[in-house]
C-alpha cells in the first residue's frame, strides 16, 4: 500500500503570511482564547493561550508558481489558522490531521497544470485514515492528478494538501 502525507504550509511560506498574507494585509496574532483551532503550521489544534493568527493563504497559487503553471480561475485564497510565531511543524500526531469520525472532508483533485479534476465528498467512518487513504489512491489512480487539497466541509477552508508519491 502507497503512503501518502499530509503536507503543512512549507516554512518559507509561513514566513511570508506571518509578515502579509496572500490577500495583501498584515498578520494580526492574537492570544487563542478557546483553543481548537486547525494549524496548518503544525498540523494539530491549538491550545488555550497560544499565540496564533488567522491568514489568507493560497495554496493553489503558490502551488502553480512553484511549477510553473497558472491555475486560471482556480486560483482561490481562504482563511487559516498558524502559529504567530515559528513553530516545530508537525509533530506525528496521526497520519491524516483533523480527521475523526463523522466528520465531512472534501478531497479536490488537481493536474499538473493546477486545474480542478473532480473531489470526492468524505463522511468519515470509524477508520478515517483508512477511508483518506482509499481517497487518495483513487485519487493518484488518474495519472492525471498531480496533487489533492483536503478541505473542511462546514467551512470550506484548506485543511493540507498531499501530493502524487
Amino acid at each position: 500500500m502507497t503512503t501518502y502525507t499530509a503536507r503543512p504550509i512549507e516554512p518559507g511560506v509561513l514566513k511570508e503570511l506571518r509578515d502579509v498574507d496572500d490577500a495583501g494585509r498584515a498578520c494580526v496574532p492574537f492570544v487563542e482564547g478557546e483553543g481548537g483551532s486547525p494549524l496548518r503550521c503544525c498540523l494539530r489544534r491549538s491550545e488555550t493561550g497560544e499565540r496564533v493568527a488567522l491568514v489568507s493563504y493560497a495554496p493553489l497559487r503558490r502551488w502553480a508558481a512553484g511549477v510553473g503553471v497558472d491555475p486560471g480561475a482556480y486560483d482561490e485564497q481562504g482563511p487559516v489558522f498558524v502559529h504567530a510565531e515559528e513553530c516545530a511543524g508537525p509533530g506525528g500526531g496521526g497520519r491524516y490531521p483533523f480527521a475523526r469520525p463523522g466528520v465531512l472532508r472534501a478531497v479536490r483533485r488537481y493536474s499538473g497544470e493546477g486545474r480542478i479534476l473532480g473531489g470526492r465528498l468524505l463522511d468519515l467512518p470509524s477508520t478515517p485514515d483508512e477511508s483518506l487513504d482509499a481517497a487518495f489512491s483513487e485519487a493518484f489512480a488518474d495519472p492525471e492528478v498531480a496533487l489533492v487539497h483536503v478541505r473542511a466541509v462546514e467551512y470550506g477552508c484548506f485543511l493540507y494538501e498531499v501530493r502524487r508519491p
